[in-house]
């Protein structure tokens, strides 16, 4: 009874941490998940107002800035004046990628390609023909048409469906309504009734809400995000990244097996023949080393053990991500909250690099940060698998060239996954992966 006990508490503890979108009637995309999501209510004031603001600036700009550059081109005082210009709107480009960070939780990252060597005639052009200056011209341009539509959605259904809703209590107050000169509402019976169609118009402006920031965030991928020729050499780059750290991984596994398991196996073999040299004349002296022999053989399986646990664990294989992550957490030497909210596995790779994410992690913050509490947050957004790892210690941690975090980002990278990491001085640690499960 006290097992059961404990794990019904334990069970009842992961619901209460689970996001209150996911516990509420008809799930995360129904009226009350969309109400209570947090990434509503960021997305609203962007697409209400910043959108609209950055439109309007950003046209006007655009508007006056190009035409004259082009026009003084004629005298060559036009060129200066443009590249300003095309400076200007990179940059604004990439303070809007910031935003929609912040706003609609898109990480995208800046596409541009390397600044060439050589002089600034080289630079300009390359400049020029890069795809990405001209994809940020059009998204900038873009804007204000597209941020004028969302304001003006998001304020008329704001506005009616806050007036919708005040009815009875404006016919509460004695106050009376007048819609198209012929509709009046002046009793409670219907105000009431105005007040449910508020409601239903205010599940309509939650779905626009978040409809229009999908729309949004789907176009900003498209003209601000990188292109199929950033993505290949990307992934070129973390291929090249992932043999080097399989290689490294390679000689590890085997300086590991010759320092480790080769080493006790061979003393095991040559107390056994010791030991049967002596079983005739010394059985004493053979039965201690046939026991010294016996330890030797269950070290030896305990190194083979942990190496193959670090090469990929059963229970990975066997179990899934959270029957391993939660065995994980158990040996960990920090107390550790897991929460694992996928519906089906991923597939292999994927399991393997998250599992090795959260481990490597976990190590660091208990040998390295001094923590004393850490959360592993698995979840699935869209068609990636994010894995967070989250500890109290002191901060500090970064990815250093060698280091296992470097070693896992590569490995995440040829996936077309992305590992980040926020660990300020003084903490807290997060350590964050992105991991698609197509590629």
């Amino acid at each position: 009874m006290t097992g059961i006990r404990r794990e019904g508490a334990m069970a009842a503890g992961q619901a209460e941490r689970r996001p209150l979108r996911l516990r509420v009637p008809l799930g995360p995309h129904g009226p009350l998940g969309l109400l209570v999501d947090p990434a509503t209510w960021r997305a609203l004031p962007y697409i209400t107002v910043v959108s609209a603001v950055s439109g309007v600036t950003w046209f006007v700009i655009l508007a006056t800035a190009i035409p004259v550059a082009l026009v003084t081109m004629l005298v060559w005082a036009g060129l200066p004046l443009l590249l300003v210009t095309m400076l200007l709107w990179r940059g604004g480009a990439m303070l809007e990628r910031r935003m929609l960070r912040l706003a609609l939780g898109l990480a995208i990252p800046d596409p541009y390609r390397p600044s060439p060597a050589g002089g600034p005639v080289r630079r300009l052009a390359a400049l020029f023909g890069d795809p990405a200056t001209w994809k940020d011209l059009g998204y900038l341009l873009l804007l204000f048409p597209l941020g004028l539509v969302e304001f003006l959605v998001t304020i008329i259904l704001a506005v009616c469906c806050a007036a919708f809703l005040l009815q009875p209590a404006l016919v509460a107050a004695g106050g009376r309504t007048v819609v198209n000169g012929n509709v009046v509402i002046d009793s409670v019976p219907e105000g009431l009734a105005w007040a449910a169609a508020g409601l239903v118009l205010l599940v309509a402006t939650l779905y626009a809400v978040r409809g229009l920031a999908w729309l949004h965030g789907a176009l900003a991928v498209a003209l601000l995000g990188p292109g199929d020729e950033v993505r290949v050499r990307h992934l070129k780059a973390s291929r090249a990244r992932g043999v080097d750290a399989a290689e490294a991984e390679r000689r590890r596994i085997e300086r590991d097996l010759h320092d480790g398991a080769q080493q006790r196996l061979l003393t095991v073999a040559m107390d056994l023949g010791r030991a049967r040299a002596k079983l005739d004349t010394d059985p004493d002296a053979a039965r201690a080393l046939i026991a010294q022999a016996h330890d030797g053989a269950k070290a030896a399986i305990a190194e083979l053990r942990d190496l193959a646990r670090g090469i990929h664990p059963a229970i990975l294989t066997d179990r899934g991500l959270d029957a391993a992550l939660s065995s994980l957490a158990a040996r960990a030497p920090v107390q550790v909250s897991v929460s694992v909210e996928i519906d089906e596995r991923p597939p292999p790779a994927v399991e393997s690099i998250a599992y090795f994410v959260v481990a490597e992690a976990l190590t660091n913050a208990a040998k390295h940060a001094s923590a004393g509490r850490a959360s592993v947050r698995v979840g699935r957004r869209g068609g990636r698998v994010v894995v967070e790892v989250g500890d109290d210690g002191a901060g500090g941690a970064r990815v250093r060239a060698g280091g296992g975090l470097a070693g896992l980002a590569d490995r995440a990278a040829t996936i077309d996954g992305t590992l980040t990491v926020r660990s300020p001085p003084g903490g807290p640690t997060v350590v964050r992966a992105e991991l698609p499960v197509e590629w």
